[in-house]
């Protein structure tokens, strides 16, 4: 019995043994690939659609990630640019710069730009196709930052979108209209539509256009569009309306305002 009871205790002790020398070598393994996984990452978090952020934090990725060339944020929410075609919104948005920096030639005291970083408030910050605004000594509503971008509400904003469908027809009109942006227009590419509002006691209002379908600004005064040029990208019409609209006495007697309001 001593001798089966020994033999059982050395078998134990053998088990136990081997037991302890596995434990080591899987603790062992899992200390080597501890040391071999890349340790944790302290860049800055990644900027996706659909993110809900405050303007700063916003700011803060945007300009962590210069792989991105377009994002914004708006209501508290961001939206990434995805590739864009090139006849839907390319040659539209060159278009529209073109008819605005004909405008601005034309008018002292009115600065454009295109797809400008645009400080609304702490939940939005758009970066509109184009904008055209006022300059602060003529009273205008917006101003140049210290560090270069555009703070307050332009007087005229326009958007590109796809559809009525669209967050710019809904989330983002709202914001500008809240902001106190006077006039938004909104090309719509899937229903070759276009809409230009004017904020009346808060509220947007499309504009009308005139018997011969021409669209008229009433804060630039011979600011004219006519939108079928623009759909059939017929750049020749589209500048020749604004032109008629840039001779009219609504536009000179604007562009003396202009210079009186500077003057005082």
């Amino acid at each position: 019995m001593e001798i089966s009871a020994i033999s059982n205790l050395s078998s134990l002790l053998l088990i136990y043994a081997k037991i302890a020398i596995m434990t080591a070598e899987m603790i062992d393994q899992q200390h080597e690939l501890k040391r071999k996984r890349p340790g944790p990452s302290y860049g800055p978090p990644p900027l996706r659609s659909g993110d809900r952020l405050s303007r700063a934090e916003f700011e803060w990725r945007y300009q962590a990630h210069p792989e991105i060339k377009k994002a914004e944020l708006i209501e508290g929410v961001v939206y990434v640019d995805a590739l864009l075609p090139f006849w839907q919104f390319a040659r539209l948005r060159f278009d529209v710069a073109g008819w605005l920096g004909q405008y601005q030639a034309k008018t002292p005291n009115v600065m454009g730009g295109s797809h400008a970083t645009l400080r609304l408030d702490f939940e939005n910050e758009p970066q509109p196709d184009a904008l055209l605004r006022l300059e602060t000594a003529v009273g205008g509503r917006s101003r140049i930052t210290d560090d270069d971008y555009l703070e307050g509400a332009p007087e005229l904003v326009v958007e590109i979108a796809a559809s009525s469908a669209s967050y710019d027809l809904h989330d983002k009109r709202r914001a500008y209209g809240r902001n106190g942006v006077q006039e938004y227009l909104v090309w719509q590419t899937y229903e070759q539509a276009v809409v230009w509002f004017i904020l009346r006691e808060g509220v947007y209002e499309p504009l009308q256009p005139d018997e011969k379908g021409i669209l008229r600004s009433e804060v630039f005064p011979g600011l004219w569009l006519q939108p079928k040029a623009l759909w059939e990208n017929d750049l020749v019409a589209l500048l020749a309306v604004l032109q008629e609209g840039l001779a009219s006495p609504a536009h000179a007697a604007f562009v003396e305002a202009l210079r009186q309001y500077q003057k005082n």
